[in-house]
């Protein structure tokens, strides 16, 4: 997703700062800038990896069906949503173990959240989905990190379309449509996997301004929580068309 503290201004399309015409310190900057994203998807995949164990357990223990029949439901649905506020406000003043710890806790938490969908749906399509949405998350971030368009024009469409899909979320909490939940699912998987390609982009043209500023730790967690959510929402979007209901 959009990143909140996005200093830098978009200079020619990803493309590598001018390196005075030195092949070493080009060979240097793209070294970094692969450890630098390596860090990142790093992150976000044991962010992922560890909201998973924490789901199934969750569930398998019986707790989360015991737990989501009482208000305490709604205190873990809102939670995740809370540590996304806290680690996107705090980035300036925390400090980077700060961060982190809070981005594990987030998972950690996110995992609770996501348990009601093994209550749901049987385990068989969570696992086909799971594995179509991280095939599609990496050719979408591949396409994101190797394309020479710039994708920056798509930024506030699709952070609108966010927008747009919470506001119908919440009508349909009223209304009950199974058509409207539908067409809610469809645009989500679309917008988030339009948000994967360009988050990529944003955080890989990022590394031109943070490289060697105190920051830069900083960016990895923020960077990963962004593709983190990407993947996740397209997984939840997606798991309403494939998943099959016990």
């Amino acid at each position: 997703m959009a990143n909140w503290n996005d200093p830098q201004p978009r200079s020619g399309l990803g493309a590598s700062p001018s390196l005075d015409g030195r092949s070493g310190a080009r060979v240097s900057y793209d070294a970094g800038l692969r450890r630098h994203m390596l860090s990142i998807y790093n992150y976000m995949a044991s962010g992922v990896l560890l909201s998973g164990i924490v789901a199934y357990l969750f569930a398998e223990s019986g707790y989360a069906a015991t737990v989501m029949a009482t208000p305490l439901k709604w205190v873990i649905a809102l939670a995740p949503l809370g540590f996304v506020f806290a680690i996107s406000g705090g980035a300036q003043r925390f400090s980077e173990s700060t961060l982190k710890t809070l981005y594990w806790a987030f998972a950690a938490v996110m995992g609770l959240s996501l348990s009601t969908i093994f209550l749901v749906f049987t385990s068989q399509s969570i696992a086909t989905t799971f594995f179509a949405t991280a095939a599609a998350f990496a050719g979408l971030s591949l396409f994101g990190y190797t394309t020479k368009k710039d994708l920056s024009a798509f930024g506030t469409f699709l952070i609108m379309g966010v927008v747009g899909i919470l506001v119908a979320m919440l009508v349909n909490l009223f209304v009950q449509s199974t058509v409207l939940q539908m067409a809610i699912s469809a645009l989500g998987v679309l917008i988030f996997a339009g948000l994967t390609a360009y988050d990529t982009q944003r955080l890989k043209d990022q590394y031109q301004v943070l490289r060697g500023t105190d920051f830069a730790g900083k960016a990895v967690v923020l960077g990963a929580l962004s593709l983190y959510l990407d993947f996740i929402n397209m997984f939840q979007f997606l798991l309403s068309f494939m998943g099959q209901r016990d």
